[in-house]
Order: structure tokens, then C-alpha cells, then sequence
């Protein structure tokens, strides 16, 4: 992996659905270590924007860099080091949790996962549940379960949307040392909670249909200001 201090570097980012700009020149940079949070209504860019840092999804203008490798001529590289948590929990609903972490250990080509398998379950709460099929889980229980997945390779960047999104106050304490900032990882998180989002970033980017209309270091912004994009 190339040595850098910039964990997500994007210049003049476009990604377009036909006719259609979901991101429209987004130049930004996010040190390692820190978070970066991505706010705006639905439809903004927020997720388009996630994908595109995962390689899920390719840029159609300018250049995206993850810890120093560039997704057009690296991107391998770079997807061994994110963790990404979207909307969909990635995970099997006919195999039981257990299952469902040693398949993905063997797809980051993890030796002997079970000592960390169980030491995620226990962290969840999930390690009584365990080998229940996931068909079988609240919503709750899948979005821990897929909060394993995504740190399962102890990833260097973490790519969150919506992290906390069916959890109860005492799930999200419990994931805390995996996803949030007690995780020490670099972070890119969408977010529609101005309040909560602003108490953890770094950085904040403010998205409208695509385009950035805001682009500030967290202390210089309230969230009543972040409060705007939704109006």
C-alpha cells in the first residue's frame, strides 16, 4: 500500500446516471484518522458518493485516491483497506452469523478467523444468536451483524452510510469502539443527523443535487447552518 497521510483524496469527481450528474465536481481531502461526514437530502449524493470511494462504483470525470492508490490504476489495493456499510447488510439471510463472517473471511483471504469471528460476535451482543440463521434477526440485529462484516479485515477506512440506523442507545454503544470514533480509522460517513453528525466529523461536506455547497472544517459550522441543505 502506498504511504500517505491522506486517507481520501477526490478533484474534480463526476459520476453521471445517463443525462443525469449525481456528483458534480467534488474536490476534497480527508486525512488519515479523520472523518469526514456527508450531509444533504435524498437524492443528493451522499450514497452515490460512498460507492464511488468503495469501488463499487466508477468515477466518469476526475480522480479519486484511497491511503495513497489511485481507483483507476490501484483499486484492488485500495478495497482491501474499506470497510463499507451500506443500506444493504451484504449478508446471506439462509446462513447463520457465523457462516456469514467465515464466508467473508475467506473473501479477504483472512488465515484462522474464527478468534476474531467470535471476539465481533461478543462485542455485538450477537454471540448467544450466533448460529441462528440471519432469516431469524430483528432489523437491529442484521445491522450488527453487518457492522462485523464491514471491520471484519480490520479495514484502515471505514465507509458508513447511516451507520446507527436501527440500532437502540444500547446497540450503538456497543458498536462504538468498531465504527466510531474510538475506532481510530478514518472515516466517511452520510448522515442525516446535523447535531450528531457535526459532534464527530472533522470535516463536513454539504451536498444539493450533486454539487458541493459546502465544504468546512466541523468547528466552523453549526448545525443549524448543515440544517440549511434540508430547506
Amino acid at each position: 500500500m502506498a504511504s500517505t497521510d491522506q486517507a481520501v483524496v477526490c478533484e474534480g469527481l463526476v459520476r453521471r446516471y445517463g443525462e443525469r450528474r449525481a456528483l458534480d465536481g467534488i474536490d476534497l481531502t480527508l486525512k488519515r484518522g479523520q472523518t469526514l461526514v456527508v450531509f444533504g437530502p435524498n437524492g443528493a449524493g451522499k450514497t452515490t458518493l460512498l460507492r464511488v470511494i468503495a469501488t463499487l462504483l466508477r468515477a466518469n470525470e476526475g480522480s479519486v485516491s484511497v491511503l495513497g492508490n489511485d481507483l483507476r490504476k490501484n483499486g484492488r489495493e485500495a478495497r482491501s483497506e474499506i470497510g463499507f456499510l451500506g443500506h444493504s447488510s451484504l449478508c446471506y439471510a439462509d446462513l447463520t452469523a457465523r457462516e456469514n463472517l467465515t464466508y467473508h473471511a475467506r473473501l479477504h483471504g483472512i488465515a484462522d478467523p474464527d478468534e476474531r469471528i467470535e471476539r465481533l460476535l461478543i462485542e455485538t451482543g450477537l454471540e448467544s444468536r450466533g448460529d441462528e440463521r440471519v432469516a431469524g434477526y430483528s432489523r437491529g440485529m442484521v445491522q450488527r451483524l453487518a457492522i462485523c462484516r464491514a471491520v471484519l479485515h480490520e479495514p484502515e477506512l471505514l465507509l458508513l452510510d447511516e451507520p446507527r440506523s436501527n440500532l437502540d442507545p444500547a446497540a450503538i454503544d456497543q458498536v462504538e469502539a468498531l465504527i466510531g470514533a474510538a475506532s481510530g480509522r478514518s472515516r466517511v460517513i452520510a448522515s442525516h443527523d446535523p447535531a450528531g453528525g457535526l459532534e464527530e466529523a472533522d470535516l463536513v461536506l454539504g451536498l444539493r443535487a450533486g454539487s458541493p455547497v459546502m465544504l468546512a472544517p466541523a468547528g466552523e459550522l453549526t448545525a443549524e447552518q448543515i440544517g440549511e441543505l434540508y430547506r
